[in-house]
Formats: structure tokens, sequence, C-alpha cells
């Protein structure tokens, strides 16, 4: 019996003594999700992740000059790619954690009809959208209307968010009367839980891939591998598609 203590006692020791922080840069789109596995990532694992959300765009920027970020959920592919191919971030440990769905949504009932009819139609001052240069779902927006031959006459419309999570609220208190976010943000379950939305199909742009990687300060961090490995298992790939997104 003291024998078990001792070996439980020394097992919970050295879980403790290797538990670590981890700072990770959240693509705004993606902060539902992660406010529900960080909870349990750190009851799990010991680990305790610590997320800021925002625009990828702007990490990449706050990366490159010095930001003490270690883990990198981008709402992009090509940002990760990128920071290894620049040092900024670990080769080999890039991954598709998530495929983004784009929505068009607004905060009133019975306004965006089920095929996005209302961009040709009109009939609404303001369309929300992120800034494409630094969100990938305003990138996204950009191609789609594109293909529906519409973006030219909406341009004079646009209301810019810094990221998704600033372009939803413009939406959510009628600064635009509807905009382009992400369907993880109104998502209730399993349908858009408010308001009224179009589920953008995915042939009007490009596949929206969210990568994850370990940056420069993150390497031989064992609470940043712990993250990425986290992600890719059962109990968080569940989470990631309760909240509309794909898996590659």
């Amino acid at each position: 019996m003291k024998n078990t203590l001792f070996c439980l006692l020394t097992a919970t020791i050295a879980t403790l003594a290797q538990a670590d922080e981890v700072q990770v840069a959240v693509a705004a789109n993606f902060t539902g999700p992660m406010q529900v596995i960080a909870p349990l990532f750190e009851r799990d694992t010991g680990h305790k992740a610590i997320p800021s959300f925002g625009a990828t765009g702007k990490f990449y920027a706050q990366v490159v000059n010095g930001a003490p970020f270690e883990v990198l959920l981008a709402a992009d592919d090509e940002t990760p790619a990128r920071m290894v191919r620049e040092g900024h971030a670990v080769a080999g440990t890039p991954f598709t954690y998530a495929i983004g769905t784009l929505v068009l949504w607004s905060a009133k009932a019975d306004f965006v009809d089920d095929k996005g009819e209302i961009l040709k139609k009109g009939g609404f001052r303001h369309l929300a959208i992120a800034n494409p240069k630094t969100a990938p779902y305003g990138t996204a927006a950009l191609q789609a209307m594109g293909k529906l031959g519409v973006a030219e006459n909406l341009k004079p419309l646009f209301v810019q968010g810094e990221n998704i999570a600033q372009t939803q609220q413009f939406v959510a208190t009628g600064a635009a009367e509807l905009g382009f976010i992400a369907y993880s943000q109104v998502i209730k379950n399993g349908r858009i839980g408010s308001g009224s939305g179009w589920i953008v199909p995915a042939k009007l742009y490009d596949p929206i891939r969210q990568d994850a990687v370990i940056l420069a300060k993150g390497r031989d961090k064992p609470a940043a591998l712990a993250l990425l490995n986290y992600l890719k298992g059962d109990k968080a790939k569940a989470i990631i598609r309760s909240f509309g997104y794909e898996l590659p």
C-alpha cells in the first residue's frame, strides 16, 4: 500500500514538474472551439494554453517583430508555410487542424435568403467583410463575390473589419445589415443559431485550410508539441466538427 501511494505521489510530482504554459496565437474564427479545447487540454495534459485571438496577418507581423507566441493556429495554410521558410516556425510541424466554412449572415431574421440572392437584389447599405490583407475569410469573401459577379457593384458598400471577430460584431450590432463571416461564429446545434444566413458553397472560394505550427520560440517546448498533438486527437476533432468545420 505504501509503495503504491509512493508511486502515485511520485507520478503526480513528475507530472506537475513537467507541466508548462504555451502562448498561442489563435485565428479569430477559431475563438469558440479554442475556448472549449483549452481547459480540456489543461485537464488532460497538465499543460496550460494561453490563447490570444486576432487576425492571422497581424500575428505574422507580431511574431516577426519578436512577439512571444510559441504556437500559431492560423486561418490559412500559407502563413505557417511562409513562417517556416523564413525561420520563424519549426519545419515539419505544420498540419491542417480545420477547414473553414464561409457564411453570409445577418442578425435580422429572414433577411438573408438561403441562396444568397440578396447580394444581387440589394436592399442593404452596408456589407461587412474581414480585411482580405490580413484575414483569409476576407479573401474568401472577395473570391465568392467575384465568382457571383457582384464584387464591383458591392465594393462601395463594404465595411471592413480588422479580423473576422470584428466583422461579426459589425453585423451583430447593426453597423452592417449583413456580412461574410465564419460559420463557426454563428453555428448552434448544427445550424445557424440566430438571424438568417446562407452557407456559401465551397466551390465559390478556395478551401480555407487552417494550419497549426510550432513557432521558433516554442521549439523544444513540451507544451507546444503537446497542444499540436492534442488538436490531432479525437476529442479535439469532435469539438472542431461541432463548430461547423470540416477536417482533412
